[in-house]
């Protein structure tokens, strides 16, 4: 499993900048009226009452897991005038448990989505991942709105914080034109909105599954916008930039610029621009900082300086969330390692640094009972530890935290991945073996169990008995689901078939692998020719360069 990420979404609920105004034009559509629903919670006194969000029915969310449930929602949607907002999401994502840690439990917010037509999709029910193919969503969580009509409006980035994710939806709702036909007037140099450049500027790139444009191709989109934008708001453009910056990461696409150093000063030094562009600045300041400085130096002693400053400010902000405190000092300590090796097991840093990674993954196991924040956040701060070096405290952290968690098999993945990393090979595959054996859902759990057979394959190749019994247990799951050949499951199947492949490089296991292809034939067999699934399954074993 790879280690946890620190989605920024979304922190407390309460906090709302005071430069993030909205300017909305007069509603004279259903459309418009739910936005301004929406605006009405956007203003709303920021206290929640942890009894009122106890005691409500929750959001209404309505169960999809396949194409009829999909066209029934979009049909009440016509009916009632209402747009779509699609959630796709798994037990066991942290991301996803933020939401539900801390804006799907508001009551005002659960009041509000009387307006929209919520709809959500399990990523393990039945039939989920061909719906992931449908709405090319890949990444846990996505949350897209629709109009009515079924035109995707935008993609709501998972790092934003909730007065930032009501301004989105406020913004797509007012607007409601599809994000790809404002893109192309952009890119044409066609005049947008005020409000449909802010729709730009918060899409959720990195979610977008390369829809709206190849992945390699992005800086130079986001820096196009940029250049595009300005003189229209300025907090908008400076997003933008920093967006592309942040993406300009390995020497791909932007280069060092004077200006756009300036410009990243000025946010730095502000704490109101710094707190607008809160998420950009903690999940890209690694790839920010190399992009301006590639070589060490004076100017980037500077900008890290700027950055600490930045960021110790934020991790001191109360108004934000747990997490989003904690992906600042993330932040910190990437920068305190940005000459470090990335395998560097125990990378030489401040003793107040590792003081302080310590001392709030002690706070936030002391002081957190809500178990969706818990799942949220004990993850990622037991990476911390790792990455400062603190392997044991990270193991106890996982370790005390199992019982207490609703998906303890995300946490045994991770003590897996430390005790891989500190060359405890027999430990590690242990807690990948129990982790794929304590995994629930379809989807999940060929996740899990491609990651055992990757472990297997590199760690102990010698116990070709284990290893073929683990991939035909897959295999035999993967033909009880009509989606395994789809989405996640097919990449997690795939990645199964290529440590598989790269295994008997050497042709040692040509009798195992032969097994196993026979198990698949009767698999791919069963798939109707018509359906791309079965071009996928008949790959699963099949070396590059080779043909069937």
């Amino acid at each position: 499993m790879p280690p946890p990420l620190f989605f920024k979404w979304p922190p407390d609920p309460g906090r709302l900048d005071t430069r993030m105004k909205l300017y909305l034009s007069t509603p004279r559509t259903a459309t418009a009226a739910a936005a301004l629903s929406l605006a009405a919670l956007f203003c709303q006194a920021p206290t929640v009452h942890a009894a009122a969000a106890a005691t409500s029915p929750g959001v209404a969310w309505q169960a999809a897991s396949a194409d009829a449930d999909i066209e029934k929602a979009f049909a009440q949607a016509r009916a009632e005038k209402k747009p779509v907002l699609l959630y796709w999401g798994a037990k066991w994502c942290p991301p996803c448990n933020q939401l539900k840690a801390t804006l799907f439990n508001r009551q005002d917010f659960i009041e509000q989505t009387q307006a929209i037509v919520p709809v959500h999709i399990d990523g393990d029910s039945p039939g989920a991942q061909k719906l992931g193919t449908r709405f090319m969503v890949r990444g846990y969580p996505t949350m897209i709105l629709f109009s009515a009509d079924g035109r995707e409006i935008t993609r709501l980035p998972g790092e934003i914080d909730a007065p930032q994710v009501i301004k989105v939806l406020q913004l797509g709702l007012a607007g409601g034109r599809p994000v790809g036909d404002v893109l192309a007037d952009a890119k044409a140099g066609k005049k947008l909105s005020a409000n449909e450049w802010r729709l730009l500027g918060f899409y959720s790139w990195e979610t977008g599954e390369s829809q709206l444009v190849p992945a390699a191709e992005l800086p130079a989109l986001l820096a196009q916008l940029a250049a595009a934008s300005q003189g229209v708001d300025a907090e908008t453009t400076t997003r933008l930039w920093l967006k592309a910056l942040s993406a300009s990461n390995e020497g791909k696409g932007l280069k060092p610029d004077a200006k756009l150093a300036d410009l990243v000063h000025g946010v730095l030094v502000s704490p109101a621009e710094s707190r607008a562009q809160m998420d950009v600045l903690t999940n890209g300041a690694a790839d920010i900082v190399k992009t301006l400085t590639p070589e060490a130096g004076a100017a980037r002693t500077k900008l890290l300086g700027e950055f600490e400053v930045a960021l110790k400010r934020l991790e001191a902000d109360t108004g934000l969330s747990r997490a989003d405190r904690l992906g600042a000092l993330g932040a910190r300590l990437d920068l305190a390692r940005l000459d470090t090796a990335k395998t560097e097991l125990h990378p030489k840093l401040s003793p107040a640094l590792v003081k302080e990674v310590k001392e709030a993954a002690a706070k936030a196991d002391r002081e957190i009972t809500d178990g969706y924040e818990r799942q949220a956040v004990i993850s990622s701060a037991a990476y911390l530890l790792g990455q400062a070096g603190q392997w044991k405290d990270s193991d106890d952290l996982l370790k005390s935290s199992l019982a207490k968690s609703h998906s303890p098999y995300y946490l045994m993945s991770q003590l897996g991945g430390n005790a891989k990393k500190q060359g405890r090979k027999d430990e590690a595959l242990r807690w990948y073996e129990e982790s794929f054996n304590k995994s629930e859902g379809p989807a999940t759990r060929l996740q899990w169990g491609s990651g055992y057979v990757a472990a297997l394959t590199e760690l102990a190749p010698q116990d070709a008995a284990r290893i073929e019994k683990t991939a035909a247990q897959l295999f035999s799951e993967a033909a009880q689901d009509k989606g395994s050949f789809y989405e996640r499951s097919a990449r997690s199947l795939q990645k199964v078939g290529g440590s598989l492949v790269k295994w008997n490089a050497d042709g040692k296991h040509d009798a195992s692998i032969a097994r196993l292809k026979t198990q698949l034939d009767g698999i791919c067999n069963k798939v109707d020719t018509a359906d791309k699934q079965r071009a996928t399954c008949e790959g699963l074993l099949k070396a590059p360069g080779k043909k069937a």
